[in-house]
């Protein structure tokens, strides 16, 4: 059994690293944010076009938000899927709350909570980095507790 020094010691290299990963991202050019979004969108999305979370083609990313697929992850367990995504704009918690609070339930998405959405057995949840108009979405795909 870890305590709780070593599971903390163990975690410390993965959020340092995640830390400098959403650093680069939020301090690149308009110019490179613009060709992260373009080929972050999976589905290569034309203006009008809905563009879709990295590693999942049934979650709309909302417009305002720019995908950083290089701090994400995907993963296919025998448990389901597990994804990790990232995206940030000039937006604000409000707006990414009302956006998904309104897209999602049709797309069979039932809301536990304005940040927790259930469907078919996995959970989509929000987390929020960032002050508004400056911030980072955290988007996690897994499969739902039983």
């Amino acid at each position: 059994m870890m305590t709780g020094r070593a599971v903390l010691s163990s975690l410390t290299l993965p959020i340092a690293a995640l830390a400098l990963m959403l650093a680069a991202w939020a301090s690149a050019p308009p110019a490179a944010a613009q060709s992260a979004a373009q080929s972050g969108a999976q589905s290569g999305a034309q203006a009008g076009e809905t563009a879709f979370l990295e590693g999942s083609e049934d979650i709309p990313l909302m417009p305002g938000l720019t995908p950083a697929p290089e701090a994400g992850i995907v993963f296919d367990s025998p448990a389901g899927r597990i994804v990790e995504a990232f995206a940030g704009g000039a937006v604000s918690r409000e707006a990414v709350l009302d956006f998904y609070g309104e897209s999602l339930p049709p797309l069979g998405w039932a809301p536990a909570s304005r940040v927790r959405f259930l469907r078919e057995g996995e959970g989509l949840s929000l987390d929020f980095f960032g002050p508004d108009g400056a911030l980072t979405v955290r988007f996690t795909l897994a499969p739902a507790d039983p």
